[in-house]
């Protein structure tokens, strides 16, 4: 089974700009709601395969995208 995490942000832009930066890094995410539990902030959260964890704070780190925080999904 693949464990997924969340990586959430304080508006649409910056998670369309992140989902752009780690698809040409060739990272697998996907653009979904974000959850409600988790965050009122921005409508929209990029799910990420929660091993490649480290490898997508390194890319939206240098990239300069904010994020709020990175949560793992149950």
């Amino acid at each position: 089974m693949i464990d997924y995490s969340v990586v959430l942000f304080r508006s649409p832009n910056q998670s369309i700009w992140a989902a752009r930066l780690l698809k040409k890094a060739g990272i697998e995410r996907r653009m979904m709601p974000a959850p409600r539990n988790l965050t009122s902030d921005c409508g929209y959260c990029v799910r990420i395969r929660s091993i490649d964890l480290e490898r997508v704070r390194e890319v939206l780190e240098k990239g300069g995208v904010e994020f709020l925080c990175i949560e793992k999904l149950a």
